[in-house]
């Protein structure tokens, strides 16, 4: 199970800490979704997700607000005894003294925000979505060709880098070269990255490494990029069986998701750069409703079709 500091958290969102004398630095948050203390303010405390970061927006603070100290204090230890994470107030509001006397004594943090609540739920269960996900690294190249998250794989070789080169050339960018992380942060969502430490480098036998960021610019390399297919580069096999019309979409996947994989077989003279864009644009008209195989598949029926009526 994968975990986040909550230190981590506090500063990607902005977070105010109301209580710095409380040490955050071994509290972990493993869970994506937050919970809103609501009904757990009322004394209800079935189902309580106690394991996750809660939320206290304007409803919230308006319930308490008419409570006085002796009605509240009861519930409020009760939910502090559960050992949360830490209450996040949003809209900037101020918590009442007994909120922070209470969490004060339990070692609970209690962080501020100006964003408004559905907000900050919304960003922060994205952030951390990304952050837990389930997540493996393969061998393969990463590259955003016209939008499009292109894995290219292969055996040691092939030139998986060197494509990925000329497609820089080519006004694309690089996600990660050798060694791409690939993290599953939704049901059919995967999000590819590369290890920090190699981050925005290309190796190139007989060449060595080079900084794509220092040598083409910025605008050449990407942090992250959803993987929406996948080229396999595979040496040329006149035996091989390849598929010439593209009707049958082949499948491959990663963390129980799955993703279109075409099978490219390669022999001196491919331009390999042309043919990655050529598959990324031909995805994309799929995406759009257009299939170019299915197109001339139809022609070709109807002509024949046309033929036998005559």
């Amino acid at each position: 199970m994968y975990k986040v500091k909550l230190t981590s958290f506090a500063r990607k969102m902005e977070l105010k800490n109301l209580l710095p004398d409380i040490d955050v630095e071994e509290i972990d948050i493993n869970k994506s979704g937050l919970n809103r203390l609501a009904l757990q303010l009322t004394g209800f405390f079935d189902h309580f997700d106690d394991d996750r970061i809660q939320v206290i927006g304007k409803v919230e603070y308006a319930y308490c607000e008419q409570k006085d100290s002796e009605q509240l204090r009861p519930v409020l230890k009760s939910i502090f005894d559960r050992k949360i994470p830490c209450i996040v107030y949003c809209w900037g509001l101020e918590p009442p003294e007994l909120m922070l006397d209470l969490a004060e004594e339990n070692g609970i943090p209690v962080f501020s925000t100006d964003i408004r609540t559905s907000d900050f739920i919304a960003e922060a269960v994205r952030w951390l979505s990304e952050e837990l996900a389930p997540r493996i690294s393969i061998h393969g190249v990463l590259v955003d060709i016209y939008g499009e998250g292109v894995l290219i794989m292969g055996e040691s070789g092939i030139g998986k880098s060197e494509a990925a080169l000329e497609l820089i050339r080519r006004g694309h960018r690089l996600v990660s070269d050798d060694v791409v992380e690939i993290r599953k942060v939704s049901h059919d969502t995967l999000i590819g990255t590369s290890p920090d430490i190699t981050r925005h480098f290309i190796e190139l036998r007989g060449i060595g490494i080079v900084d794509v960021k220092s040598l083409f610019g910025v605008e050449s390399v990407m942090i992250n990029q959803t993987i929406n297919m996948v080229i396999r580069l595979e040496d040329w096999n006149r035996e091989g069986n390849y598929d010439r019309l593209g009707l049958d979409e082949e499948y491959i996947e990663f963390l129980g998701t799955k993703v279109v994989c075409f099978s490219i077989p390669i022999r001196p003279g491919r331009n390999l750069a042309v043919i990655a864009e050529s598959a990324a644009i031909n995805f994309r008209a799929k995406k759009m409703g257009y299939n170019a195989a299915k197109e001339l598949y139809n022609r070709v029926t109807s002509n024949l079709k046309t033929k036998e009526d005559q």
